[in-house]
């Protein structure tokens, strides 16, 4: 198995695709129509209309005593303005974690280029140091062949 060739092709690949993020997730017809209706529904304008429309309501609801006055607050206004607050609130997570998961791409494209880098090296540090280990190994030999045909009286190690 070739590691670098596996490294490379990978990095190919995150090339051309990027991070994954949130708006790649609405697909077909359907996903569409619901990310529009999500995008209009999902904003504190859409907030303020339902809370609007929600107070015409508030007046007979007062009338109707207590109970109908919680009723009103629960399933009226609760329901039609923190709709829209929490789709506001999402909007505004799922923009932060598409930041955080491009910061990660980044990161991690830098680290795979890093350790590109590194590993070049080490297989050049490799190398070197096989040539001066055979070039030691070479001159140890012809030192050694060499001192005994001159008549050399030491004693090779």
């Amino acid at each position: 198995m070739n590691m670098n060739n596996d490294a490379s092709v990978r990095v190919e690949e995150r090339k051309k695709t990027g991070p994954h993020l949130t708006t790649h997730e609405h697909v077909g017809l359907n996903g569409k129509i619901a990310v529009a209706i999500t995008n209009v529904v999902g904003t504190m304008w859409c907030a303020y209309v339902f809370a609007a429309i929600a107070l015409v309501s508030l007046p007979s609801a007062i009338q109707g005593g207590v109970s109908t006055l919680v009723a009103w607050i629960a399933q009226t206004f609760l329901q039609l303005v923190l709709l829209s607050v929490i789709m506001v609130g999402q909007k505004v997570a799922a923009a932060s974690s598409d930041k955080q998961a491009l910061q990660t791409y980044k990161d991690a494209e830098t680290l795979l280029k890093l350790q590109d880098e590194m590993r070049r090296l080490i297989e050049v540090n490799n190398a070197l140091t096989e040539a001066i280990h055979r070039a030691v190994l070479e001159r140890q030999g012809s030192t050694t062949g060499q001192g005994s045909a001159a008549g050399d009286s030491r004693p090779s190690t």
